[in-house]
């Protein structure tokens, strides 16, 4: 019996501990399927709450004993959600990284510089934007649905200087969208949380805006769908110019697809590579089995377009759109509103299971270039009220596009970034060039010479042949004039395009200078412009252009912005000489500039004020000497110098 007991025993706590669980999972349910409790700040939150959670990091190879220098990958999540009662559109936020972050991934978003991972983050942070869900809706409007809400970033990469011990966190985190306020972070072991509120005094969107107004910047493209079907839509995209310096020459434009698409066909522009195999050997060879794909233009992931030459603008099957067909010329307003603009169509299909006609993606990571252009940084495609467009009919009506987003390209300048175009100093003061710095423009191959010394000092004949004809000349100046001369020489500014501003002349109530532009490359430059911008608002002082169209830009530092005259508007490319094995010969163009003194007092000509603090050239910064022809007897007017530019004025006329 006792034995019975013994054996039976045990089963009934088994069968008691088995019950209770039943019972404790009938009466509250499963726990782990109740959400977990948001956070006190979160639920005292009226407006958005953004949270940083890092959550793991491991050390990668190579494994060193520096800490300073050893790798660490590391997860993370950031998470927006709208705890008020305004819908939140187009929601940006920013993260404030400073560990030597290298992002290699950011599901749920994209970085608004329109960047591809790898992206180094950590010495300025980084903006992201919302990938799919680009706009929160309110728990009042969703009836409390967290996945119309909230958006979620899962984040990975590397980090690096950090002691096993210390947790990496972001230095803040905050709400960049118009018309929000943020405080500083609230700071946890693991955790950055922060409530950004409305600002009382900026005016409130209220839930009836469906779309966001459109944004300014240097560049705006519109994405426009004219034409919807289940499986295909056709679109259109405008390229707009609206800075007074933004300009491109054969404008290249790429993008990604994000949801398998691909370009059938297109119209007032076309793909650098015509290339339909990834369509035959993936996803839309297998939806769209009985297509023809060798009529397909482009089945990349990320296609790069680029603009029609003029001769086909009146070409029935890819030409005959209105602002097409340039040759990727894109002007500044300044020069020519109406070719400040550029147009292409192009006809798109789509993958299940986006194949509703109102299932409508743009594109992403948009990036524009262009040959010794400004360089654009271009943001993600933000949903806009539709496009209006004029009645094709010709009537007075207008119509709308289906759907419509914007993408924002602002002029910038990266840092190490190689220059595309350089400036030589001289003077009349001054015997000497100062030339373009050594390697301004990048250098490619410094096996015979010095990338790292001082270009050096020239006389002014030199400036007509190409560097590589310079080195005798060079030497043999500096020996006349005993400058240093270093061993090896420096190696040349391997720029395209090389200015070279001259200060002519200083008298009692004005001065002169003289501009000269050469085009080193193979290749012309039509419809040009060079815009100078002068030290100490000397720029004010501008009165007159006597071979170029000069124009005075008072919004912009009083920026002399310059162009050919009509007839006038080529650059030529570089030509051969004249005779057998002589130096080849750069395109040219010249023009003096006077300037008044009575509009800039105090102003001193020779001692720097009459050299440019920045000179562009089609929109590119230009690479600057790093020092000014100094300034000796100033009533010696050197007649060598006189003499060599007034041949180099003849040659360029």
């Amino acid at each position: 019996m006792k034995r019975a007991w013994r054996v039976l025993t045990p089963m009934f706590i088994l069968f008691a501990f088995e019950f209770s669980n039943f019972t404790i999972a009938q009466d509250y349910g499963d726990d782990d399927q109740q959400p977990a409790a948001p956070p006190p700040a979160q639920d005292n939150c009226n407006g958005i709450f953004l949270a940083y959670y890092f959550i793991s990091r491991h050390k990668i190879y190579p494994l060193l004993k520096n800490a300073d220098k050893q790798a660490w990958a590391f997860n993370s999540t950031a998470t927006i959600i709208n705890t008020g009662s305004y819908e939140l559109k187009a929601w940006k936020i920013y993260i404030g990284f400073q560990h030597k972050e290298i992002l290699v991934a950011a599901n749920g978003a994209v970085l608004v510089n329109g960047e591809d991972f790898p992206a180094e983050v950590g010495t300025n942070g980084t903006y992201f934007s919302g990938a799919q869900q680009t706009d929160l809706k309110t728990s009042i409007s969703t009836g409390g649905d967290y996945t119309q809400i909230q958006a979620q970033i899962q984040i990975s990469g590397t980090q690096f200087g950090l002691k096993s011990s210390v947790t990496p966190m972001p230095k803040t985190i905050r709400l960049v969208n118009d018309g929000f306020k943020c405080p500083s972070p609230t700071k946890k072991k693991t955790a950055l949380t922060v409530c950004c509120v409305r600002n009382p005094k900026s005016k409130v969107t209220t839930n009836t805006v469906k779309f966001l107004p459109r944004q300014k910047g240097d560049l705006s493209i519109s994405y426009d769908v004219i034409q919807a079907y289940g499986n295909n839509y056709q679109a259109q995209v405008t390229m707009e110019s609206t800075s007074p310096l933004g300009r491109l020459d054969h404008w290249n434009i790429s993008w990604e697809w994000m949801r398998g698409e691909f370009i059938y066909n297109m119209k007032g522009a076309y793909t650098h590579k015509m290339d339909y195999l990834p369509c035959i050997y993936g996803a839309p060879g297998q939806q769209y089995q009985q297509m023809d794909f060798s009529k397909v233009m482009n089945c990349e992931k990320n296609p790069t377009i680029a603009d029609l030459p003029r001769e086909r603008s009146n070409d029935s099957e890819v030409g005959r759109i209105p602002y097409c067909c340039r040759n990727g010329s894109l002007l500044s307003p300044i020069m020519n509103v109406t070719q400040s603009k550029s147009v292409f169509q192009l006809q798109v299909f789509k993958l299940a299971p986006d194949l509703e006609r109102t299932t409508l993606y743009p594109p992403e990571k948009w990036k524009v270039s262009g040959v010794i252009s400004a360089d654009y940084k271009c943001g993600q495609p933000i949903r806009v009220d539709p496009t209006e467009f004029p009645d094709p009919s010709g009537l007075q009506a207008s119509t709308l596009a289906i759907a419509s987003w914007q993408v924002i390209c602002n002029i910038t300048r990266p840092q190490n970034k190689k220059n595309k175009c350089c400036v030589s100093f001289s003077s009349y003061y001054n015997e000497s060039v100062i030339p373009c710095n050594t390697c301004a423009c990048g250098c490619t191959n410094t096996k015979n010479c010095n990338p790292s010394a001082r270009a050096m000092f020239l006389p002014p004949e030199a400036l007509l042949v190409p560097f590589e004809n310079r080195s005798t000349m060079a030497e043999a100046w500096a020996k006349i004039k005993h400058f240093h001369k270093p061993k090896p020489l420096p190696c040349g500014d391997n720029c395209g395009v090389s200015i070279n501003w001259h200060v002519l002349s200083d008298y009692n109530d004005g001065w002169t200078a003289r501009i000269t532009l050469f085009n080193w490359m193979p290749m012309n430059f039509e419809d040009w412009f060079t815009a100078v911008e002068m030290k100490k608002g000397g720029g004010r002082g501008f009165e007159n252009a006597y071979s170029m169209n000069g124009t005075k830009i008072s919004n912009m530092n009083n920026i002399i912005f310059l162009q050919g005259l009509k007839g006038m508007n080529f650059l030529v490319m570089q030509t051969n000489g004249t005779k057998p094995n002589s130096p080849k010969v750069p395109g040219k163009q010249q023009s003096v500039i006077s300037f008044k003194k009575s509009r800039t007092p105090g102003i001193e000509v020779a001692k720097g004020d009459g050299f440019p603090a920045k000179v562009f050239f089609n929109g590119e910064e230009c690479s600057l000497p790093t020092s000014i022809p100094s300034y000796g007897n100033r009533n010696h007017v050197n007649l060598v110098v006189v003499f060599f530019l007034s041949i180099l004025s003849t040659f360029a006329m």
